[in-house]
């Protein structure tokens, strides 16, 4: 089964986009996320990736607030992220209504506890988020603001040999912008880690891109800006939904 995610990004408390998560390129697309929520959820979707921006650059979430009316007024699975480091951090996500929670930084700053994670909460709970630019394959974290010395591959690895089974990559260089998905990366990827169920993020154009990523054998791709500016239209979203 293929699914396809819709992503809001949170900054104090609105629903913005940004480009290649530059946050000078912010934009506020509406003051209510549970709205927008709730019109995904009217077509079909049943997964959302909820992104607190504002604990992506502090280091600890801030926007449960917003994950607490989404999971209480939706029967949407909400996958969250942003700025969870510690166990306090995950039991806190979970208790507000989260289904799963991706992880990003504490995975690169601290692998041991992020494979802790693993084991404790399970592999259907938490997921890995591994963010690069193609030009380097290096990690980068923080919302993308800060670069690491750690390799992809490795990176993927190391929790791959310990249980991981979720994965979301995306190309920092292409999302918010439209240029497509980077199809060569994430068959790469799969080449390397076969079991991997793995979501693609940034670049999504249209449906074509979702049948591509499909039909490569990747389980999910979450998309935002073509949808927020007009390129995915609901109709094209519920149609796609209903054939997969």
């Amino acid at each position: 089964m293929f699914e396809i995610i819709p992503s809001i990004w949170i900054i104090e408390g609105k629903c913005v986009r940004l480009k290649r998560g530059d946050f000078a390129t912010q934009e506020v697309i509406s003051n209510n996320p549970l709205e927008i929520a709730q019109t995904f959820e009217g077509i079909g979707v049943k997964r959302l990736h909820l992104v607190d921006l504002d604990g992506a650059r502090r280091g600890e979430p801030k926007n449960y607030h917003i994950l607490e009316a989404i999971a209480g007024y939706t029967d949407l699975l909400v996958d969250f992220t942003g700025g969870i480091s510690t166990d306090g951090d995950v039991i806190k996500c979970f208790e507000f209504g989260a289904k799963t929670v991706t992880i990003a930084s504490a995975a690169a700053n601290h692998p041991e506890r992020f494979a802790q994670f693993i084991l404790s909460y399970g592999r259907e709970k938490i997921n890995l988020a591994a963010d690069t630019n193609p030009s380097d394959h290096r990690i980068k974290i923080k919302g993308w603001l800060k670069k690491t010395e750690i390799d992809l591959f490795e990176h993927i690895e190391f929790f791959y040999d310990r249980g991981l089974k979720y994965l979301k990559c995306s190309d920092v260089t292409r999302d918010g912008v439209m240029q497509g998905p980077n199809f060569e990366l994430y068959k790469e990827i799969m080449d390397k880690f076969p079991s991997i169920h793995l979501a693609a993020s940034g670049g999504v154009r249209g449906v074509d891109d979702f049948k591509m990523l499909r039909d490569m054998g990747l389980t999910a791709a979450v998309f935002g800006r073509a949808y927020y500016e007009g390129k995915l239209s609901l109709g094209e979203l519920e149609k796609f939904i209903a054939e997969n």
